[in-house]
């Protein structure tokens, strides 16, 4: 390690991985298919990887798809209290090796995966996400291949950049920074519903050197373990990223108390990035160094429309915004507010939409909407909409209905209220239920301040206008309430290295991913600075006699 290389790197530049159409007749559609019907003929078995060895435990749990909850796919391994320490003591090990190694070999490693998921695994992944995780053909493409892709194309970029930025040196003396990995390891908490989030919370910090312990969402192992495979492929040494399904409880109070976390990667929900805040926060005094806690959590996120709105462009937005991948998005459009001049043609253009939309297996291309994650999540949705239901301060005018006996399926649901503060109008739901205000036009910027301060979360948001003015207007009443905020889009979408994403308030740290910032938090800079002739007299000029 750290042979000699006299050359001063550059890394390719980085451009937005292409999105395949599957198109009809294509050569995409094809082979897409026939890896949906592979993956669908098999059961497979997931062992942790640990050390670069397969653990396998007696604790076991289930992947099923969420559409046909019968059908299992994989059985997975579930870390014990013993594999997780045996993966933090892994990831010490391998920590010395992984850091000393030049960046650049460091970062070929993760170049190789993007283009192993970009050309021999893209449809394979794909099928796995869409099987697993019941995402439709267009929702795996731009998550779990492009979007991952993107991340580690990106993050490989910003890595030359950070490494690249320097101080400025006086005359007689040299200064530069060394942006060093953590001392310890770093903890990474996956969520189910997006594999591009799942692959970029490990190999982020990987890429700058540390060493990870990777707990996966267990309601999204399959995917996350693909990707592994591609990392060990790759070359991703042994010990770098540990792979522990298993528990919160189990896997989560060991990483957060051990006197060696350096950091906390998360994507999840509020409550429990605020209790492993907590936890890190009681045992504040035992770490080697304080760990950099770094978290994507909840959203409540709103799509404001102005009276000089297009119609069409605003239904477009609020369907796809609410309503893709079910809503199970953190970003997802979960609250509007309309003006009264155009809610009758608005909630029209709703109904047509919705009502065309198609609800199914993703096999079935001509489906849009397809099934929630689990029974837990179908529970807690229909929750929402039995309480709205159930309301005099709420109607439900498109959708409501629900199913879960072979698949969790639930309709996309639209509930009209005339209550800022109803439940569905300030509560993360997380699923496929939009809630809609309608306020009186010359109220807009009384509601733009109500908008504001209905949430506790700051996540995404969008406003809707033809009027510069009232963009204007919008963008300054509305400059904490999202950390990515759409002008005439949907909330949803953000494409790495072209809208950074994270927000601030309840929905996180707002550190960025897919941007420099975020791969600035799992560094810890050294200042050097070399004199090359020192000093040799103690006493200064004004110090002489007049």
């Amino acid at each position: 390690m750290n042979l000699l290389n006299n050359a001063v790197i550059e890394t390719p530049y980085p451009e937005n991985e292409a999105i395949l159409d599957y198109a009809p007749g294509s050569e995409a559609r094809r082979k897409l298919k026939e890896a949906l019907t592979e993956l669908a003929a098999k059961r497979i078995e997931i062992p942790l990887i640990i050390g670069g060895q397969r653990i396998t435990t007696d604790d076991m749990g289930q992947v099923v798809m969420p559409h046909d909850h019968g059908h299992v796919l994989a059985d997975y391994h579930k870390a014990s209290a013993r594999e997780v320490r045996q993966a933090i003591d892994a990831a010490l090990d391998a920590r010395k090796t992984w850091q000393s190694m030049r960046w650049e070999e460091r970062c070929a490693i993760f170049l190789k995966a993007a283009e192993l998921l970009a050309q021999t695994y893209r449809y394979l992944i794909n099928a796995g996400s869409m099987l697993s995780t019941s995402k439709n053909v267009f929702q795996a493409e731009i998550d779990a291949a492009c979007e991952l892709i993107d991340f580690l194309r990106f993050n490989v970029f910003f890595a030359e950049q950070i490494y690249r930025e320097q101080p400025r040196s006086a005359p007689g003396t040299w200064n530069y920074v060394q942006h060093r990995p953590l001392e310890g390891f770093v903890f990474a908490v996956t969520p189910f519903n997006f594999t591009a989030i799942a692959g970029n919370l490990p190999t982020a910090p990987a890429i700058m050197g540390n060493s990870v312990v990777w707990k996966p969402a267990s309601t999204s192992v399959y995917t996350p373990y693909l990707f592994m495979q591609i990392l060990e492929e790759a070359g991703l040494p042994a010990g770098v990223i540990n792979f522990i399904p298993g528990s919160g409880r189990t896997v989560g109070d060991i990483c957060l108390k051990d006197r060696h976390l350096a950091g906390v990667h998360f994507t999840g929900s509020t409550a429990v990035f605020q209790q492993m805040w907590q936890t890190i926060g009681e045992h504040i005094e035992t770490y080697t160094s304080y760990p950099r806690i770094v978290g994507e959590t909840g959203g409540k996120d709103f799509v404001f429309v102005h009276r000089s709105a297009d119609i069409q462009q605003v239904v477009t937005a609020l369907v796809r915004g609410a309503f893709e991948y079910q809503g199970q998005k953190c970003s997802a459009a979960s609250r509007a507010y309309v003006p009264r001049s155009l809610w009758k043609e608005i909630k029209a253009g709703l109904e047509r939409e919705i009502g065309s939309l198609k609800i199914g297996a993703p096999q079935d291309f001509q489906n849009f909407v397809n099934a929630v994650i689990d029974r837990q999540a179908f529970a807690a949705i229909t929750g929402f909409i039995d309480y709205a239901s159930q309301s005099s301060s709420a109607e439900i005018i498109i959708g409501g209905g629900s199913d879960d006996r072979v698949g969790y399926f639930i309709e996309p649901t639209v509930i009209y209220t005339e209550d800022p503060h109803f439940k569905t109008m300030v509560e993360e739901i997380f699923g496929p239920v939009l809630t809609v205000y309608v306020y009186e036009d010359d109220a807009y910027r009384e509601t733009l301040e109500l908008c504001d301060r209905s949430s506790k979360y700051a996540l995404t948001g969008a406003i809707f206008s033809r009027d510069r003015a009232a963009i204007s207007l919008a963008m300054t009443a509305l400059e904490h309430a999202a950390g990515n905020f759409y002008i005439n889009d949907k909330p949803t979408g953000a494409v790495v290295g072209q809208q950074p994403f994270g927000g601030g308030r309840a929905s996180g740290t707002n550190d960025k991913a897919g941007f420099y910032t975020n791969l600035l938090r799992w560094v810890s800079p050294r200042t050097v600075k070399e004199t090359f002739i020192p000093a040799t007299s103690t006493g200064y000029p004004f110090m002489e006699e007049e």
